[in-house]
This record gives structure tokens, sequence and C-alpha cells, in this order.
């Protein structure tokens, strides 16, 4: 009888501890998810260490993987590049990380023997120390961009053979010999450098505090180091650094009449990020639909594409079929551009690539769509989930970055495969690819042979 009584109260306990754990758990989800959607926390001390808690798992893993910087391996079989070089002369500029060394560096290569002509390796300690950390925007930059975790994007040769870049961080240039120039922390850049008529360059970027209007979104950003929403930006940048011009995205859709694109109705839209602009690509001559100086610009959550006028703020044209979360706009000619087309949706078993990547060619005289190599990218089984990059050459070559998966492909004219990268460490893991240019045009070829003080 005393044995049966001891165990009543046992179970009691029992049952009384789980009631307990299962309040404590729902207090705690709950200090988690106010501290990260609440404009302003009523109780900072507790959500703000609620948060901290739930990110361990997280943290450590990134720390473990080196975030996204190892990637999965689909092609075990290619290391380096694989196949023929090419005749006429062109070059690679490749941004990657490098898995023996762990840190991020570019190499010119030239693409008629896969020689590495050149290397930059930035110093991202010190270029690091430099930036106000103090601020939101860049409270992580220490744990996030520090030189085992830094990815360079799409970095930009300038005619005195340095490079401009960004690593989803500062803008930063530094010099032939890979020391830092200047850097300019106004903002957080990311995504596309691209240069215009003028030699200025356009980058995406996240300000703080918010351009758009404060009844949108209220008046804080929410917890240190965070934000309630993403106000994407395109910014002029000085060949020196300076910002010459800066408009909010989000501006320029209100003000255009679109804000229902951003605020209405329509499902269970992410309301943080609801453009995240990827590519600026600026108009460099005149042509029956745009005018030099226009923009177009890719807003992946939105699937869409617009041609912008930043002289009068006016919103062109925008295109919205035959893409899906797509990147990397390039114009091909006066009446016609492509697109890489990510082709990824949100299905019934989750966010995947539906088939494969596309090169989306839209033609303005005749209102039409059409793919460009269709059957050798689904033959080649090209399918990156984010990111991404295309390039047709003048002579009808195109040029694929499949960045999820650390690979480059080269096609024909003809559509075959002349050669194909992976980015392999002698670790045997594949590692990232960030952006990378293919080098072609005269005025490229210029600044390669000065750059290797090659006589022209």
């Amino acid at each position: 009888m005393n044995l049966l009584k001891k165990i009543k109260i046992e179970l009691w306990v029992l049952c009384l501890a789980g009631v307990l754990l299962f309040i404590s758990l729902v207090g705690f989800g709950s200090l988690v998810r106010h501290e990260l959607l609440a404009f302003k926390s009523r109780l900072p001390i507790l959500s703000s260490a609620a948060l901290f808690i739930a990110e361990i798992p997280s943290n450590l893993r990134d720390i473990a993987e080196g975030d996204h910087l190892n990637l999965s391996d689909r092609f075990p079989n290619i290391s380096g590049f694989q196949g023929k070089p090419l005749e006429e002369e062109t070059y690679l500029l490749l941004s990657k990380y490098d898995g023996d060394t762990e840190r991020s560096i570019v190499e010119l290569i030239d693409l008629r023997s896969f020689e590495v002509k050149k290397t930059w390796r930035p110093d991202f300690d010190h270029i690091n120390a430099l930036v106000d950390t103090s601020r939101p925007e860049f409270e992580y930059l220490h744990r996030d961009k520090n030189a085992r975790r830094y990815r360079i994007f799409h970095p930009f040769l300038t005619e005195d053979s340095g490079l401009i870049f960004h690593g989803i961080s500062p803008l930063v240039k530094i010099d032939k010999n890979s020391q830092l120039v200047w850097q300019n922390q106004k903002n957080e850049f990311h995504h596309s450098i691209e240069q215009d008529h003028e030699g200025n360059i356009w980058v995406p970027t996240m300000v703080y505090p918010y351009q758009i209007d404060k009844r949108y979104v209220g008046t804080e950003y929410g917890r240190k180091g965070s934000h309630v929403y993403r106000d994407d930006a395109i910014t002029k940048v000085s060949a020196d650094g300076k910002i010459l011009f800066q408009k909010s995205v989000s501006n320029i859709l209100i003000e255009n009449n679109l804000s229902a694109l951003l605020f209405g109705y329509t499902g269970d839209r992410n309301f943080y990020d609801p453009i995240h602009l990827n590519d600026i690509q600026p108009v460099l001559t005149d042509g029956p639909y745009w005018k030099r100086g226009d923009l177009f610009l890719s807003l992946r959550h939105q699937s869409m594409i617009i041609l912008y006028r930043p002289s009068s703020n006016k919103i062109i044209w925008k295109g919205l079929k035959h893409i899906a979360a797509q990147h990397d706009i390039d114009i091909l000619d006066d009446h016609r551009i492509s697109i890489f087309n990510n082709n990824q949706y949100l299905l019934y078993d989750g966010q995947k690539v539906d088939g494969h990547n596309e090169v989306v060619i839209y033609d303005f005289n005749k209102d039409s769509y059409s793919k460009y190599f269709d059957e050798s990218l689904k033959q080649n089984d090209v399918r990156t989930f984010s990111e991404g990059k295309s390039k047709i050459l003048e002579n009808g070559d195109l040029f694929i970055e499949e960045q999820n998966y650390g690979r480059l492909l080269y096609f024909n004219e003809d559509t075959s495969l002349q050669w194909q990268y992976v980015n392999r460490a002698d670790n045997g893991l594949a590692y990232s690819v960030s952006w990378s240019r293919i080098l072609y045009k005269l005025e490229d070829i210029k600044k390669v042979r000065k750059t290797l003080e090659i006589e022209d």
C-alpha cells in the first residue's frame, strides 16, 4: 500500500513537471517570436536572451560547416576544368571559396589554356576592422564575414587592375596587390555590380534607416542586428566610392501606383522581404524601347523584371511571364534582353527548381519570350536553386554559373558543351563560386592585358 502511494506521488510530480515544461516552452517560443517580430520589445532582456539561446544550434552548425561555402556535391567526377580550352582570347574572373586555404579569392584565368594568370587575396580582417560594427546592419560582420567565411560577390575589374566587390557587406575596392583602396560602409551592399555609361557602378543595397514611409513598416527596426522590413534600394557609386544616387525600390513601386505588390493581400507573402532586388543592369545606349541611363531591375520575390527611368522616376515596362525567382538580366541588342530564370517554385513538397534553370529571351519588337539552349541546360541538369548567372556572348556562345553546386559551364553556339568547371579542393569537397565574370569584349581584354602587363 505504501509502495502504491509512493508511485502515485511520483506520477503526480512527473505530470506537473510535464505541464510546467510545456508552459515554459510556450513562453520561450513566445519570447523568441516577440523578439523577431515586435517593432519594440516590451521585455528586451528576456526576449533577446531567448533568441540567443534559440540561435545556438544554427550558429554552431554554420561555424562547423563554414555556412554556405561547402556545397552539395552533385558532380563528384568533375574537378577543376573538364573539356577543351577556347581558341579566341577570353578570360574568366573567377570568384571562389578556396577550400585548401579556407578563404575567398579571385582568380584571373586564361580560357585558352585554363591557366591562372593572377590571384587577388584581400585581407578581410583588416577590411572588417575599419567598419563600425555598432550599427545594427554590421553587428555580426566579424562572425559572418571574417576571413574564413567571407564570400567575394561579383568582382569588377577596374581600369587600374583593382577589384570592386562586397560580401553582402560594405562595398570595397582593392588594388592590383590586394591592398585596400577604399570602403563604403554607408549601407549593406549585395548581389550584382554593374558599370554604367558614365563609369559609375550600380549595386543593390539594403538601407537603414528605411527610406520607405513609416506608415508601412512602423518606426523601429525590431531587435538589434535585425530589421522588420528589407528596404532594398538601387545605389549609384562613383569610381572613388562615393554614393551619387540612391532610391528605395519599394518607393519606386509605391510612387508608380504598384504598392499592392508589396502590401496587398496575396496570401502567404513574406512581408519582411517582398522584393529581393538581385540585379541592376544599366542601359548604355539609346534604343527604341529605352534610353541611356535607364535601368533594368530584377525583383526575385516578385518574379518580375522592370525597366526603370531614374530621370523621371517612371517604370517604363514590367515583365512577369516565363520567369520564377530569376536572376541576372543582360541587354543583348536594341530590342532584346536575356534573363537567367531559376525556375524556382513553392510547391506542395517545398521550394525547388521545377525541372531545370532556363535562359529566357524577351523580344520587345515581337512582345515574345523564347528559351535559349534549353535542351542543353536540361541535358546537363543545370538547376541552381538560388543565385546563378548567364551570359550570351556576341558570337552566340553561352556561359552559365550554377552557384549552388560550384559549377561553371560554357556552351558553343551549336549548343554543345565546350567545358565545365567544378570548384573542388584537395580534400575532395566542392565549394562556392560567387558571381564570376566572363571577359571577352575588347574593353575587358584591354583591362586584362594591362593587368597582366601584356603589350597590345
